[in-house]
């Protein structure tokens, strides 16, 4: 990478993955700013070295504050496995931060779920199309799809990273990965040239974690330029049978690209 970013802004750093994000890229010696709703929350949850930029991912005229001068963004934010709340939080959240740069070049993590792609689970489509907005906007970006949550064993700690989507059994079998590992991948890809324009699942397998996950990042498969979707992914969403929300939205996006 020419530039290596070192502000980041981090969009659901009051959550479950946010905070561990938060204080990985600290640990990595970044500039930490935090997007949350309500400041009171930080004497509990976030560090005092962490800028707060208080802002709504919901509401794009609250947005201009929170991106202004950041470097690069790492999104850990999540709802449900409602339709509707994906969609409106999710979804829009990345679409709204995107259109907020105006064109503006930063790194981007994008966290999504393992299963993104699986034919008919309404709300996991509107978590693929948040990928695709990203892989448009032209800027560089790893977007991360990890297993289940902590169901891991203790002595679970390699990690695995997997393409093509093909565990879709929506359950924990699909795989599972520590909240802390899934941290460590967002924020170590922001600085690792491998692991620009990929697209992974990212689970563990039994035994200690790696010290540098650079070839691991680098055994993936590049996302191919101009393509809306992962590089060994199977998916058919042509864009104009796409909802207009998302059409709308790749158009305002894409174009300043």
């Amino acid at each position: 990478m020419t530039n290596r970013p070192n502000t980041v802004l981090i969009a659901g750093a009051t959550g479950s993955i946010g905070r561990y994000a938060v204080n990985e890229a600290l640990r990595q010696g970044y500039t930490v700013r935090a997007l949350v709703r309500d400041k009171g929350r930080r004497e509990r949850i976030l560090p005092d070295s962490v800028e707060l930029v208080v802002g709504d991912l919901t509401r794009p005229d609250t947005l201009g504050p929170a991106v202004d001068g950041v470097d690069a963004i790492i999104f850990t934010h999540g709802s449900s496995t409602s339709e509707r709340d994906v969609r409106d939080n999710d979804y829009a959240g990345v679409a709204n931060v995107l259109k907020a740069l105006g064109g503006r070049r930063v790194r981007i993590a994008l966290m999504t779920a393992i299963g993104t792609t699986r034919p008919g689970v309404a709300y996991a489509t509107w978590k693929l199309r948040s990928e695709r907005l990203v892989r448009a906007s032209g800027n560089p970006y790893t977007i991360v799809r990890p297993g289940w949550f902590d169901y891991n064993d203790p002595d679970q700690r390699v990690i695995v990273m997997l393409q093509g989507d093909k565990r879709q059994a929506g359950s924990p079998a699909d795989g599972a990965i520590a909240r802390d590992q899934i941290a460590r991948v967002l924020v170590g890809s922001l600085r690792t040239d491998a692991a620009d324009h990929k697209t992974l699942e990212l689970i563990a397998e039994h035994g200690p974690e790696q010290e540098d996950l650079s070839e691991v990042f680098a055994a993936l498969t590049p996302d191919t330029d101009g393509s809306l979707d992962g590089a060994e992914d199977t998916v058919n969403l042509p864009v104009d049978g796409e909802p207009e929300t998302f059409r709308r939205d790749h158009a305002a996006i894409a174009g300043r690209n």
